[in-house]
């Protein structure tokens, strides 16, 4: 309870100072000239003054409020590494202890983990823990923590209130680690260029080994989990690399040194660039073999295609139409069959045999070319028509060698809608052309289809009239090789009752041809999808063997996929970690970042007291390592209450701020001037100067 006077003037406090002032002229003058009575009228004018001035005890009944201390633990990925986390514990626990024995102090503990950021977060913690607590009730906060922290505040007045910061550090001070630094990194590459990475490894702590020229460590670089090269580096120096970039999309290159023996992680021995690969222009070669529908129907496609830089050629005037016009006259320009198909049919990456027919207009020796071609890793694309079946067909050059399909001479002249093979429905070229378990599409009839039967190790991915091949597909090689054995594609693209998915059907099949990552048979892929992380396989079998997954900790995991549609099976894990995953499923291999590529949490983890140090001095706090050597018990310092201002910290405590605020319940006033006392008062006053008087 505390006591207070108050006073309520009954007159203006002009007025009653004017009233005090004449008072205390009256009075001096009296008891200067020694007037008898002069101090009984004083306190006669005195006491008059303090009834005009109304006083009154005050009486508060308050309740103060205790102070708010704040744990902030420390539950990121670095603190699980080594003793910190049963250090972390015991602290958290003997704090909690400690400061509820003193009595008038409330304890909220909350803790920040790395989970959804980049790094160790905790002064966003610690604002919301104290959104709702006035400045006036802080009593301070601790921060259980290896001192590895990524939202430090840059001056003690952005934190919001006014009292100590103390920490207790984890970890002991004998740590060593080993870590891969990048310098210099790529973001974008050219497909089938080199890009330069620059990187150091960096040996640091105690225990870690003194850089020179003796000592060396072996780094091994991976381009999407595949090793490239082992190399052997000196820790300090810079090292450049050359490094491929293989395809379009995210290239994952890792840049891995060998582990540090004793030290605190080998997460952070590893270092991930992503490099967004773009394919240069594609060089497309089309020839037809004559005017038809259908010619302008793959010269849209492709032209519509920015990636594609296309060169097409017409056969106007095969050998045996000749009407004796000089050539010079003509305003055609002549077919470069030497320069295209022998000085320069390297550059291109796909070649299209649009009807084309052998009729003299590239010389034989020149099929010899193409077909090499695609054995050394180019592409052939034949859409034929009638001529693929008669003397003049592909098939009687030395082109049938690579060719997936023989002709039987037959030519079916009959409606029919094309459909999706057991094959077709599994490939990637096909399968979305209809929904999943559908062979069939709702698109436009064709009327003509050659008979032709597929030959070697070949894919048949769609069948017409009579369930007889229509798009059949083969690797020969290093290249790869497609049939179209209808030239009635073009219906679709006029919109014949209706049309059809000719545009993704003819851009999957060229890009496929031409190698395009996302259209493989056979392919391992694995990627982030909000916390979770997919991992598909894309396979024309009917089943596949399990995956294992690796995770950023290097704990592994067996995972048993699940059919999604026909050709594609997955499965999804929680990926609570930010890091680099691997999967490995059968011969093939595959890795996917979560998160940032290469987190701050695993940059730096060594435990650190220089980092917090400035704040904690602003603030009036300390910073305490738990523990000085490995297995040492962790050991709290000494915890005092201390009002604003003093000190809150030394070398063996550290204090809390007592709370200044308090709940009023109730107010109880006293009249010291009103009443039958007043009056009395004010009586015997003015009787006493009177008798004074009198006498």
């Amino acid at each position: 309870m505390d006591w207070s006077l108050s006073f309520s003037p009954m007159i203006d406090d002009r007025l009653l100072a004017g009233l005090a002032v004449a008072v205390a002229v009256v009075a001096l003058v009296g008891l200067f000239r020694r007037t008898p009575g002069a101090w009984l009228r004083a306190l006669a004018g005195g006491l008059l003054l303090l009834a005009l001035a109304v006083p009154s005890l005050r009486q508060e009944d308050r309740e103060t409020v205790p102070a708010v201390v704040t744990i902030v633990t420390d539950r990121s990925a670095s603190q699980g590494f080594g003793e910190r986390e049963g250090q972390t514990d015991a602290a958290v626990a003997g704090l909690r202890e400690r400061i509820e024995r003193l009595g008038g102090f409330e304890v909220r503990e909350v803790a920040a983990d790395s989970a959804g950021t980049d790094g160790t977060h905790l002064f966003g913690v610690l604002e919301q823990a104290l959104a709702d607590v006035p400045e006036g009730r802080v009593g301070g906060t601790v921060l259980v923590t290896d001192g590895q922290v990524h939202d430090i505040p840059a001056d003690a007045a952005e934190l919001g209130f006014n009292a100590p910061v103390h920490v207790l550090v984890t970890g002991h001070e004998q740590e060593s680690d080993r870590r891969v630094v990048l310098n210099s990194t790529p973001r974008f590459g050219i497909v089938g260029e080199e890009k330069p990475i620059t990187f150091h490894v960096e040996d640091v702590g105690p225990a870690a080994p003194e850089p020179g020229p003796g000592t060396r460590v072996e780094v091994q670089i991976r381009r999407d989990g595949e090793l490239l090269r082992t190399m052997n580096v000196t820790p300090g120096d810079n090292v450049t690399v050359p490094v491929e970039i293989a395809h379009g999309g995210k290239n994952l290159i890792e840049i891995e040194a060998a582990p540090l023996e004793g030290e605190l992680t080998d997460q952070n021995n590893r270092g991930v660039i992503s490099v967004e690969g773009i394919r240069d222009t594609l060089r497309v070669l089309l020839v037809s073999g004559s005017p038809h529908a259908g010619e302008r129907t793959w010269r849209n496609i492709l032209k519509s295609d920015a990636s594609v830089d296309l060169v097409h050629f017409t056969i106007l005037r095969p050998p045996e139409k000749q009407d004796g016009t000089p050539i010079s006259e003509l305003s055609l320009i002549a077919f470069p069959t030497r320069e295209l198909f022998s000085e320069k049919i390297d550059q291109f990456d796909l070649i299209i045999f649009d009807r084309y027919q052998s009729r003299g207009v590239l010389p034989i020796l020149y099929y010899d070319n193409i077909a090499r071609y695609v054995e050394d890793g180019g592409a052939v694309l034949v859409a034929s028509g009638p001529e693929y079946a008669e003397n003049v067909s592909l098939f009687r050059t030395p082109l049938a060698s690579v060719l997936p399909a023989q002709p039987s001479g037959r030519v079916v002249e009959e409606p029919y809608r094309a459909a999706l093979s057991i094959e077709g429905q599994r490939h990637p070229i096909t399968r979305d052309l209809v929904p999943a378990g559908a062979t069939v599409g709702d698109w436009s009839e064709w009327f003509r289809l050659v008979e032709a039967n597929p030959a070697g190790e070949t894919r048949t991915l769609m069948t017409g009239a009579e369930e007889m091949p229509l798009l059949v597909t083969a690797r020969q090689g290093e290249g790869r090789i497609a049939l179209m054995l209808s030239d009635h594609a073009w219906l679709w693209a006029r919109g014949f009752e209706g049309g059809g998915p000719y545009v993704p059907l003819l851009r999957r099949l060229s890009h496929w041809l031409m190698k395009e990552t996302d259209l493989e048979e056979e392919a391992l892929r694995a990627y982030q999808e909000g916390d979770r992380l997919v991992i598909e396989r894309q396979t024309m079998e009917e089943s596949v063997p399990e995956a294992t997954l690796t995770r950023p900790s290097d704990i592994e995991e067996t995972l048993e996929m699940t059919q999604a549609e026909p050709g594609r099976w997955r499965v999804a894990v929680e990926a609570e970690q930010q890091g680099l995953y691997r999967v490995v499923q059968g011969d093939l291999r595959t890795v996917a970042s979560v998160g940032p590529a290469n987190p701050k949490e695993f940059a730096e983890v060594l435990s650190t007291q220089e980092k917090l140090s400035p704040l904690a001095e602003q603030t009036g706090g300390g910073v305490y390592r738990l523990a000085e050597d490995p297995g040492d018990t962790p050991s709290l310092p000494r915890i005092l209450p201390v009002r604003a201002g003093n000190s809150a910290s030394g070398s063996d405590w550290m204090g809390l701020r007592r709370s200044e605020d308090s709940i009023l319940h109730g107010v109880h006033t006293l009249p010291v001037m009103s009443g039958i006392l007043g009056l009395l008062l004010l009586l015997a006053a003015l009787a006493g100067t009177w008798f004074r008087e009198g006498r």
